[in-house]
């Protein structure tokens, strides 16, 4: 009797960046994560008690005004200055 097993093996490669494909099935298309506009793209998920929303371009807004794009990059918050914040000019 043999104890070989007859399953094969699965072998997987792995990538240091996550392969994302374009979520955007509408016409016309959503401006891509990379693109200045980037933020315009329709929402896929939105949930705003964990404070964040999924782009169909697959970048992940969040309520701060910052982001996280599909690459890893992150945006800083760039939520506009209170009143209070702004230093005018004598």
């Amino acid at each position: 009797m043999t104890n070989a097993s007859s399953r094969s093996t699965d072998a997987t490669t792995t990538t240091s960046q996550r392969k994302n494909p374009s979520m955007c099935q509408h016409q016309p298309p959503c401006p891509t994560a990379e693109s200045a506009d980037r933020e315009a793209a329709l929402l896929i998920a939105h949930h705003p008690e964990q404070g964040w929303s999924l782009l169909c371009n697959g970048v992940l807004l969040f309520e701060d005004t910052g982001e996280l794009l599909p690459n890893g990059e992150i945006i800083a918050p760039h939520r506009p200055l209170g009143t209070h914040q702004v230093m005018t000019a004598a």
